[in-house]
């Protein structure tokens, strides 16, 4: 399974947290730890999220979501390692 670390900024708006994890999980995508900041009138979201699928179907549309102003996607070195050996 890949692992992907995630960075989401957002407006801090009660219901942007609730929307990017339904929408994570409607993609298919499960969340694996996840940590939440507030920066002046931003959140930021970092959370680490397994899956088969390319990262790419999940950062697309996270972008598409109204309060999100930037996501940041990285595979992660184990991930990569991890395909290696198969």
């Amino acid at each position: 399974m890949n692992q992907y670390q995630l960075q989401v900024t957002a407006q801090f708006r009660p219901e942007v947290l609730e929307r990017v994890l339904r929408l994570t999980r409607h993609r298919g995508f499960r969340v694996a730890q996840m940590d939440m900041t507030t920066q002046d009138a931003n959140l930021v979201i970092n959370m680490r999220v397994e899956s088969e699928r390319a990262i790419e179907l999940l950062s697309r549309q996270l972008e598409k979501l109204l309060d999100v102003t930037q996501v940041q996607a990285q595979v992660l070195e184990e991930a990569q390692a991890l395909k290696k050996i198969a």
